[in-house]
């Protein structure tokens, strides 16, 4: 079976928060999409162990931050691999708080929407929360960046906690007999990979550099992880 077909299925990246009286928290989600046209409704799927879900499932509250291709891995790092609990997402980060109480990512976004939930549908690992749009805004023109773009041309990777996440040994096996130029580096703390035929564009890491050629001071532009963190890909 080649899961990797599931990878056509259209998605676009997204950053859903919410808050209540004393938190407010926001994560990476692509599952996002719209229900009905009257009243205008979405449905976002999320982890029942992320943060994120378990405010939103007190505030019955969330946005939708719309995320451009210019987006920088350090920005989806943030949201999508640290844990709310831990940290405070939102510091240097700009955003406002919208009419729902709730923030609105500013920073690489074309748009927002915020929502009212109207019924959370359990899925088993994940609740399906539908929302009623209150309200919705567009900043720019921007292209979104699809879920598709930030794995092929910004080498991202899917935690274990979403809902398109797979293993490794689901993917198709390589062809041994594929000539490799340059080795490629895995990280062992967030599953980043480092493609040297793209570089890392977001920390002036040109295209055609090597692992092994990175300065020092480079770490891993999703999870924050040293070079010695990572190892080569099989």
């Amino acid at each position: 079976m080649d899961l990797t077909i599931l990878h056509k299925i259209s998605y676009g990246m997204y950053i859903i928060c919410t808050s209540n009286d004393k938190k407010q928290n926001g994560q990476i989600a692509n599952a996002v999409f719209q229900v009905t046209a009257t009243p205008p409704t979405i449905a976002v799927s999320l982890n029942k162990e992320n943060y994120t879900h378990e405010l939103i499932k007190e505030s019955k509250v969330f946005t939708i931050s719309i995320l451009s291709e210019k987006t920088p891995m350090k920005l989806i790092g943030t949201f999508g691999f640290k844990c709310g609990k831990k940290i405070n997402k939102f510091e240097h980060i700009n955003y406002k708080i919208g009419k729902t109480n709730a923030p609105i990512i500013l920073e690489y976004t074309i748009g927002s929407i915020e929502l009212k939930v109207l019924q959370a549908i359990d899925v088993g690992t994940h609740t399906l929360f539908l929302g009623e749009v209150i309200h919705a805004e567009k900043f720019n023109n921007d292209s979104p960046m699809t879920y598709e773009y930030y794995h092929t041309i910004k080498g991202g990777y899917s935690p274990k906690t979403a809902p398109t996440y797979f293993k490794e040994s689901d993917m198709p096996k390589k062809n041994q007999k594929e000539e490799k130029i340059m080795d490629k580096f895995v990280c062992n703390v967030c599953g980043y990979v480092y493609d040297p035929e793209k570089g890392d564009p977001d920390n002036d890491i040109a295209p055609g550099t090597a692992f092994e050629d990175l300065p020092k001071t480079w770490v891993c532009p999703l999870c924050g992880a040293e070079k010695s963190e990572f190892s080569k890909e099989e």
